[in-house]
């Protein structure tokens, strides 16, 4: 089992910046990636970004050139830096864990509120 809680949410003014973190509890040995994704209200499920414990990593290809995904050395928490917000990107954020294996393990989801 992987617990995962996010943190670093809130309103923020149309063109400021966040950072979510999201820390991973557990059988966190199993861990291969972790990521996120975001939803809000109405729409499916839209991937943001991931990082493989590789060192490699994602961002979906509209969001690449604000946000950027990272790892903490030591800490098995993973940071979501998002810049130049506006309110599109207005949604309930979820991290989300892979391990060596078919489970995938997700957090409550936390709100991202972009006021214009």
């Amino acid at each position: 089992q992987i617990h995962l809680v996010e943190s670093g949410g809130g309103t923020v003014q149309a063109g400021g910046s966040l950072r979510l973190s999201c820390m991973a509890s557990g059988r966190t040995f199993s861990l291969h990636a972790m990521g996120w994704f975001r939803q809000a209200p109405g729409k499916e499920r839209e991937f943001v970004a991931r990082i493989w414990w590789g060192g490699s990593s994602t961002v979906a290809d509209s969001m690449k050139d604000r946000f950027s995904i990272s790892r903490e050395i030591g800490k098995d928490t993973i940071y979501l830096e998002m810049n130049t917000l506006n309110s599109e990107d207005t949604a309930v954020y979820y991290c989300v864990a892979n391990e060596y294996g078919p489970n995938e393990y997700w957090g409550q989801g936390i709100q991202v509120t972009v006021s214009s």
